[in-house]
């Protein structure tokens, strides 16, 4: 009997992506869509689920849930903080609940309660985190919450899940309700490319192997997943072949995997929507570190926060997209084979330009929107108001 020939390159076949994987015309969705849609179906399955909202329950998508299950909703109003000890209590009571809100308001604003009611209570409360990232765009930094897994990550307890796409969310939403504990699910705002399936593997736990490679692994988790792929291919085209990884799953960590990688291609490039230092990064340099020491290269928020902006606009200006991410493998490359490196990371300071660039038209609009009383190019007669009769 034939023996099935092991892949040592390109995409995983059996992780079953869409076919036009790297079409322009890709669909897109944003990953909250997925969490709106599982949170349905889970809700289907199990009459404990029931969800709270601060005030947000459109742009949550936790709306799609109101509708179907009104008595199984409750909207708490700008109430972050009694939303998680309001659900907590629930929990002790045999709910599952939900919290759904901004990630910069849930967890960033009730993390204290989130620690305390359901993390140290170890209740089974379910923390969903929107709009998280810098792909929030002219929200500005404010409303960008980029510190959130790595928050989230050093509460002992806690679930850390962050899907790459909308039906991954969904899975991820549903998988979560099963779970017994407190977790927490990050989600983006921005549409993103659908690129798994239904078909594709997803375990909370365990990281899948989306391509093959042997020179070194990008490891990446939620929407930026996408941006990892496409930069494989990039370098691919280099003669680099790179393994691509995606860790839905940041905590509990696949320890095994990742040391299997960095064993296996002895370097490693993180990528996350998210601040580079105490998230995904943070916790596979730690594994590399007690396990296998390998260089590691990190892509996410450089120790800054976001800025207002376009989505697209914000990722490159931060340095977040595929180009930078080749540049980061390439990097990793040079310290595996031993070469000196500079001290600046280059896909950092390549990326500034853009910044800079990104200001500029940020300003030029605000001026065309500005009155010329206040330096801008509009009418002064725009600040009259309207006498209404």
């Amino acid at each position: 009997m034939a023996t099935k020939k092991k892949q040592s390159s390109g995409i995983n076949r059996e992780a079953f992506l869409v076919r036009d994987l790297f079409d322009r015309e890709i669909e897109q969705k944003p990953t909250r869509d997925g969490y709106g849609l599982g949170l349905v179906e889970a809700a289907k399955l199990d009459e404990n689920i029931v969800v709270l909202c601060a005030d947000l329950t459109e742009s949550t998508r936790s709306l799609w849930f109101k509708d179907k299950f009104p008595e199984r909703f409750v909207q708490m109003g700008v109430s972050e903080q009694s939303m998680a000890a309001i659900a907590a209590g629930m929990a002790m009571a045999r709910k599952v609940p939900f919290i759904s809100s901004y990630a910069a308001f849930s967890p960033g604003r009730n993390w204290e309660q989130i620690r305390t009611t359901a993390a140290l209570s170890d209740n089974n409360v379910k923390i969903a985190g929107a709009h998280a990232g810098v792909s929030v765009g002219p929200d500005g930094a404010t409303h960008q919450m980029t510190e959130d897994i790595a928050i989230m990550r050093v509460l002992p307890n806690m679930i850390v899940v962050s899907p790459c796409d909308a039906v991954e969310a969904k899975k991820a939403t549903m998988a979560g309700a099963k779970v017994v504990g407190p977790a927490y699910l990050r989600f983006a705002r921005e549409k993103s490319p659908v690129f798994t399936t239904n078909k594709t593997p997803f375990k909370l736990g365990r990281a899948e192997t989306f391509r093959f490679g042997d020179d070194l692994t990008i490891v990446a988790t939620g929407p930026l997943l996408y941006e990892a792929l496409v930069a494989a291919e990039q370098l691919s085209k280099r003669g680099v072949e790179a393994r691509v990884l995606n860790v839905h799953t940041i905590k509990p960590l696949d320890v095994k995997a990742i040391a299997i990688a960095a064993k296996e291609t002895g370097a490693i490039v993180t990528v996350e929507e998210a601040q580079a230092a105490g998230g995904l990064g943070g916790a596979v340099c730690e594994t590399v570190a007690a396990l296998c020491p390998v260089p590691v290269e990190r892509v996410g928020m450089p120790d800054r926060f976001g800025e207002s902006g376009e989505p697209n606009q914000l990722l490159e200006a931060f340095g977040l997209t595929a180009p930078y991410i080749a540049m980061a493998a390439e990097r990793a490359l040079r310290r595996k084979r031993g070469e000196k490196v500079e001290v600046t990371l280059p896909f950092v300071t390549a990326a500034a330009d853009k910044i800079v660039g990104m200001r500029a038209a940020v300003m030029k609009e605000a001026s065309n929107r500005a009155p010329r009383k206040w330096g801008g190019k509009k009418s002064d007669l725009s600040l009259k108001s309207r006498v209404r009769s």
